[in-house]
């Protein structure tokens, strides 16, 4: 099980909840209440043990924001100076949020929100690390609380607003907060290889580029090669796994795939 760090603050934990996992994909801002349900419970479970008790969620759209990113041709790195297009993903987004908001707090979990499209920023050319103030963060851990960030719209130079991933928020916010470990909820058991088997440790993306689909990380666009390309950059260790295995890896255990 977790426990302090040697500057006794405890464990700090960044956890993604993918959107394919507590909303039903296929069906535009449709949760999957029992999935979600799963999740909290969980988050719970393990919070009132002890264990992560600096813990930093977030989720991502699913079939809420990347419906609406899609209806208005907004991605990473194509940008809309258009309101309308601006609060529809944002709001379908806040929406979502407050779903796993009340199912934590239904759990008494002090979860509050953090809501990107307040606080980022892309950096120019959309080539360098989002541009996260970590600054309430950081407070709302220290105080006790369990931040909830969420995939959302993010102010980009050049471009007005385009969309930031809960992939990428991940990797900003486990840099800035010196995370001990980070976890990747997703709809599978962890990283396939070609026979559908869990691949238990990835240490260079070269390593499982033919079974991702890409012939190096320079390639990826998204999908698990993505996550697998951004999970090993960080200096941290990561791990991906399917919702079976959340309550073990908030425990401290290792299930799925370890990055890194």
């Amino acid at each position: 099980m977790s426990g302090p760090d040697a500057d006794g603050r405890g464990e700090t934990v960044v956890l993604k909840l993918g959107g394919s996992v507590i909303t039903e994909k296929d069906r535009p801002e449709t949760l999957d209440g029992a999935s979600l349900a799963t999740a909290a419970d969980a988050i719970a479970d393990v919070r009132g043990s002890g264990a992560a008790d600096r813990l930093v969620v977030v989720h991502g759209g699913g079939s809420f924001g990347h419906h609406h990113a899609s209806e208005h041709g907004v991605s990473t790195t194509d940008g809309t100076r258009d309101a309308v297009a601006v609060m529809a993903v944002h709001g379908a987004m806040t929406t979502l949020n407050r779903f796993v908001l009340s199912r934590l707090h239904e759990r008494d979990v002090p979860a509050v929100p953090v809501h990107p499209l307040s606080l980022s920023a892309r950096p120019d050319g959309a080539d360098g690390r989002l541009d996260v103030p970590i600054g309430s963060t950081t407070t709302l851990l220290a105080e006790g609380f369990v931040p909830v960030l969420h995939g959302d719209g993010v102010a980009t130079d050049g471009e007005g607003v385009t969309v930031v991933s809960g992939d990428e928020l991940v990797a900003s916010l486990a840099a800035e907060l010196d995370a001990d470990r980070v976890g990747v909820c997703s709809s599978v058991p962890g990283v396939l290889d070609g026979d559908g088997e869990v691949i238990s440790r990835i240490r260079t993306f070269e390593d499982v580029a033919d079974v991702l689909g890409a012939s190096d990380a320079t390639d990826v666009s998204g999908g698990m090669a993505g996550k697998v390309a951004a999970l090993l950059e960080l200096d941290v260790p990561a791990h991906v796994f399917g919702i079976d295995g959340l309550n073990r890896f908030l425990s401290g255990e290792n299930p799925g795939t370890r990055i890194g």
